[in-house]
């Protein structure tokens, strides 16, 4: 028979241990500093449901890692009524800014004029594209707000992570290496598709050498936008032994037109897989971009806690 408060055969119980701080401790959650700058994602090419997608969702992800972080996007090539250029959206954030201001002002709070960057610009690109970039810097300057521009995404494991994915999902490579099974169409040789020039090249060929050791098979990369660099490439991988190749898009996608990206593999002679898209590393890469600007460092889930 058992009392209000326990056995009354004399065993013992088995009391909650209180929780002790320490190094396994789940953290809690970082969020965004009040007043911190808005985060602005630079969309290139051009607009449409399927970029507007893409971009919503790698916003949603930046914000689902970091609590109430202010996140916008801006298209290069926009048109401010259904899609609105980086311009406005860095104007607009400023105006909002200088309200909320004057509002507390108004109010009689004791509060400090509003100083330093109005945002932070991500380009959503994984690699350098001097044109594109040179496209983000000009419409910073013709907003007249001050905003920092952060880098692009890559090169980073993350992205290799990402290409490992879309080649699996593509039947080209092995979901895990580690696994005993095979895939027939598993390809041993990859072209990493860049786009951006001989700069993009050489920022994607250190992403590649990630791939090329979670995949164990060579990895070269190539410019979609250099005239017989997809087929050069090939014929080095199929020279040196590969004869099963695969297309990789080292791209988010809405930076180049997606037919380019069927032309090449069409010139190479082998399937491609996906372009990254919302894949969830590129919103927490956005976000890594974005806390490094301002020396933010949320702790990722699970990490120790010192």
């Amino acid at each position: 028979m058992s009392s209000p408060t326990g056995p009354a055969s004399g065993l013992p119980v088995r009391m909650p241990r209180p929780r002790q701080p320490g190094r396994h401790r789940r953290p809690e959650p970082v969020a965004a500093p009040e007043g911190a700058p808005a985060l602005v994602l630079a969309v290139p090419g051009t607009p449409g449901e399927a970029t507007r997608g893409l971009a919503e969702e790698v916003v949603s992800i930046a914000r689902s890692e970091l609590p109430g972080l202010d996140a916008r996007i801006g298209y290069l090539d926009g048109d401010d009524s259904e899609y609105p250029t980086l311009q406005s959206v860095l104007a607009r954030v400023a105006e909002e800014r200088t309200a909320r201001y004057e509002l507390a002002v108004a109010a009689g709070a004791d509060v400090k004029e509003p100083d330093g960057p109005v945002a932070v610009v991500v380009p959503l690109l994984a690699g350098p594209d001097s044109a594109l970039l040179r496209q983000v810097r000009q419409a910073v300057m013709e907003s007249r707000v001050a905003a920092d521009l952060a880098d692009v995404l890559g090169p980073h494991p993350l992205l290799a992570e990402a290409l490992h994915v879309r080649l699996s999902e593509a039947g080209l490579a092995r979901a895990d290496r580690a696994r005993l099974f095979t895939v027939a169409t598993a390809a041993d040789g990859i072209i990493l598709a860049s786009v951006g020039g001989e700069e993009a090249v050489q920022a994607a060929g250190i992403t590649g050498m990630l791939l090329a050791a979670r995949l164990a098979v060579p990895v070269m990369a190539a410019a979609l936008d250099q005239e017989g660099s997809i087929a050069s490439v090939a014929e080095q991988l199929r020279s040196s032994g590969s004869q099963q190749l695969a297309l990789a898009p080292y791209l988010i996608g809405p930076e180049i037109d997606g037919s380019l990206l069927a032309a090449a593999a069409e010139e190479a002679g082998c399937p491609a897989s996906e372009a990254l898209g919302p894949y969830p590393a590129i919103g927490k890469l956005a976000l890594a971009k974005y806390t490094t600007a301002l020396g933010i460092a949320p702790q990722p889930q699970g990490a120790p806690v010192r």
